[in-house]
């Protein structure tokens, strides 16, 4: 007799498994990795000399609420600790805001070419994701709010925007909590804040501050390289950071991960070097391809996104293709909708100058 067929909740096959960026090209050595939006310079070396002093103690459990590490959050950005949550990486986060506040019947809203978790968590909550429209590949504040139904619960909004490197400013941001209803949240993901070097930009502290409905994430992992050990957190109203670590995994965030982070934030040095490399190369890259005929958004993140226009062979494929061929991984766009577009992470000079270098030869060949 053949066991019958256990099946999953509603939505859940509707899923379409996120796909990380690639890590190898077959049996190559030595790669050039652009396709994660990972820091340059791998950790800083006070998060390793914390990953080995804790080494010895990784048979005790964590400390479940993080205590140290939100109280090294809240000294660094001015906040208050209590209202900071910790995850294994700012996924969990989104996904245990989805958890909380969406379900059967309700939508979550986010922006056309979003970040891919987003309709994932909404699904997995059994909500139904609704995408925006942009202008320019950027956030429409209007779009957004003419999207928003009786149905909405909540606003995912990454800012700035990976995959295309824009942002809004300040002031839209506002008017967009302003435009929504109170009874909707609105969730900042600001993966790539500490990135940003305009006038106009927020993270969203103050936001957080004003009201009971609006939620703000990061993550280490990327200023701060710390990718492989899974640790975000987010600054939140007290009533909603109160749910969210009813729902939480009692130690979702490691003792490894919890010491590498403290040391990381006291790591000024590496910090500064970091960001001012970022912006360095950022602007380089946008510029030289530019000069060879590729299209760029003006990005604000740790990454580029070049567009190929498709003449005469020269397209998205055709260029990855050529670049996987020089031992160089960049991120295919597909899945966003933009099979035209590919992004480059910003890495070390000698990577970025490479890759610049065999675009330029694609573009001539």
């Amino acid at each position: 007799m053949s066991t019958p067929f256990i099946s999953p909740r509603p939505g859940i096959m509707d899923i379409d498994p996120y796909v990380p960026g690639a890590g190898a090209i077959g049996e190559k050595k030595d790669i050039i990795k652009l396709s994660s939006n990972e820091g340059a310079f791998g950790p800083s070396p006070k998060a390793l000399a914390a990953l080995a002093d804790c080494a010895q103690s990784m048979n005790r459990y964590p400390d479940g609420s993080a205590s140290a590490l939100t109280a090294a959050i809240g000294k660094r950005f001015g906040l208050d600790p209590k209202r900071i949550v910790c995850g294994a990486g700012s996924d969990e986060i989104l996904s245990l805001l989805a958890y909380s506040y969406a379900g059967p019947g309700d939508e979550v809203l986010y922006t056309e070419h979003g970040f891919l978790m987003y309709p994932i968590a909404a699904k997995a909550a059994g909500a139904t994701p609704i995408a925006a429209g942009e202008t320019d590949l950027t956030t429409d504040v209007d779009k957004l709010l003419a999207s928003v139904t009786d149905k909405t619960k909540i606003v995912f909004l990454a800012n700035p925007n990976n995959p295309t490197g824009t942002y809004i400013a300040s002031a839209e941001l506002q008017r967009l909590r302003a435009g929504l209803p109170v009874n909707v949240l609105l969730v900042i993901d600001a993966a790539y804040a500490e990135f940003v070097s305009r006038d106009d930009y927020t993270p969203g502290f103050e936001m957080v501050d004003q009201g009971n409905n609006t939620v703000m994430t990061r993550t280490f992992s990327k200023i701060f390289a710390l990718g492989g050990l899974r640790l975000g957190w987010a600054y939140m109203p007290a009533e909603i950071a109160d749910v969210i670590n009813r729902v939480r995994g009692p130690f979702n965030v490691s003792s490894v991960a919890q010491a590498a982070g403290i040391a990381t934030l006291e790591d000024m040095e590496f910090f500064n070097k970091s960001r001012e490399h970022n912006i360095e190369w950022v602007e380089k890259t946008q510029n030289a391809l530019r000069d060879i005929g590729i299209e760029t958004t003006n990005s604000v993140g740790n990454f580029v996104l070049a567009r190929f226009n498709g003449e005469n062979g020269k397209t998205a494929e055709a260029a990855d293709k050529f670049l996987r061929d020089n031992s160089i991984i960049v991120r295919q766009m597909n899945a966003y909708g933009l099979a035209e577009c590919l992004r480059i992470s910003i890495g070390r000079a000698d990577e970025m100058q490479a890759c610049i270098d065999a675009l330029g030869r694609f573009m001539k060949s």
